[in-house]
């Protein structure tokens, strides 16, 4: 491919084949992330006996992918994103394997291992959002994007909704308690290797480096390096995704917690789910119900904020995304206390998150010259990683030592940074 000059039919054409490879591999990745996301916290509980240190589930995976955000765009930069993405998925398999492991002999640092491993992976599934925009037209450039984000809620729905019948597997075959849902993990990480592995042919990366005019498709010229705007999208993602995150991290705790207390008073939620308390496998369907929802917000709409963020403009969707995390937030802290509350925070939650990062990479991609794409992407998602591995770790204790509410208070501060600092973004 290298020194070919491609016709726009051409380079569509690839681009189409591109988007769709990414988006069945983030299905699978959905599937294999999903698992982690639910019962990350609810394990690291059950071995530690403390929800303070539950919030360290997170925020290892938060912390992989902080670690290898960097690595693998530098992996991309040099080898393309095919080498990137497997090298995610193998991370991912090895720290699929520590979990099981250290559930089963319980050891809690060798669980953080396993998860922060999981995390790596989870870098790669990330870095594929960027890809779809190697090749795509400046114009479509939010829409391709958010395809490939959409395409996560098929496997990020499944893999919550994917807990009872994983739990019942697991035990079958005698697994540790909270374990059995990685089985799919391990079969989907295996796919979507061999996916991107055999099918991602040729690399987008390396066919838009080899083409002229890099930053001009269908006559569309792009405007020129703005790193202001830059460092503002950086910081607009990232502050949304720590609100998301450490929001999302503890809801699996707190609804246990209500279930706990529901039990020690003959109900839940002030007598909203009936009388008797629930078992232990209702509350972990209630969970993988709830964390259903909330992934479904995530990436349920995103073709449509990308869409927005195409014409209606980035630095508005952005803002779009800002408002639904404070109805969010007051939903948690106003109605957290009920399970249809919590559910209806964590949707708004997703949203959110989804209106604000889709516009937000767009933003970064187009605001940063071709050359140092890649780069910033990169530091993007290790920025949004770290300081989300930090947010979780603080929400622990937040939850612990205040409630839910006072966890949804805590977020604000981060949402009200973000609007306040939005005329960066326009620069």
């Amino acid at each position: 491919m290298s020194g070919v000059a491609l016709t726009v039919e051409e380079r569509s054409r690839i681009q189409r084949r591109t988007v769709g490879i990414l988006s069945l591999g983030q299905v699978l990745g959905g599937v294999a992330f999903g698992a982690t996301v639910s019962l990350g916290a609810l394990l690291a509980k059950d071995i530690s006996g403390s929800d303070a240190l539950s919030g360290l589930a997170t925020a290892s995976v938060t912390l992989g992918a902080a670690l290898a955000a960097i690595p693998l765009a530098r992996l991309a930069s040099s080898r393309g994103r095919r080498f990137a993405l497997t090298a995610g998925n193998l991370l991912a398999l090895v720290g699929i394997a520590i979990v099981i492991t250290a559930a089963a002999v319980r050891v809690f640092p060798l669980l953080l291992i396993g998860i922060v491993l999981i995390g790596m992976g989870n870098a790669g599934n990330l870095q594929s959002r960027f890809a779809a925009t190697d090749l795509a037209d400046p114009a479509h450039r939010g829409r391709d994007l958010s395809i490939v984000v959409w395409a996560t809620t098929i496997g990020g729905v499944a893999g919550p909704l994917l807990l009872g019948a994983g739990e019942q597997a697991g035990r079958a075959i005698g697994m540790p308690v909270h374990t059995g849902s990685y089985l799919f993990s391990l079969v989907a990480q295996i796919a979507a290797f061999t996916l991107y592995l055999v099918a991602l042919r040729p690399d987008p990366l390396l066919v838009a480096r080899d083409l002229p005019e890099t930053g001009s498709v269908a006559g569309v010229v792009e405007r020129g390096d703005r790193p202001v705007a830059a460092r503002y999208a950086i910081f607009a993602v990232a502050g949304s995704h720590v609100t998301m995150a450490s929001v999302m991290a503890m809801t699996p705790v707190h609804l246990v917690n209500m279930a706990m207390a529901g039990m020690d008073h003959g109900s839940m939620g002030h007598g909203s789910m009936g009388h008797g308390g629930m078992s232990e496998v209702d509350v972990t369907v209630l969970v993988g119900v709830t964390i259903a929802l909330h992934v479904a917000g995530m990436y349920g709409l995103s073709p449509v904020f990308g869409i927005l963020a195409d014409r209606w403009g980035r630095m508005r969707t952005v803002l779009l995304g800002q408002a639904l995390l404070v109805g969010s937030l007051c939903f948690a802290m106003f109605a957290g206390e009920t399970p249809w509350g919590v559910m209806v925070a964590l949707i708004l939650l997703g949203l959110g998150w989804s209106a604000a990062t889709v516009a937000g990479a767009a933003l970064l991609t187009e605001a940063s010259a071709p050359a140092l794409r890649t780069r910033r992407q990169g530091r993007s998602d290790s920025l949004m990683s770290l300081s989300a591995a930090g947010g979780a770790v603080l929400a622990g204790v937040i939850l612990q030592s205040f409630s839910y509410a006072g966890l949804a208070i805590a977020a604000l501060v981060v949402v009200a940074a973000i609007v306040v600092l939005s005329p960066l973004g326009r620069r």
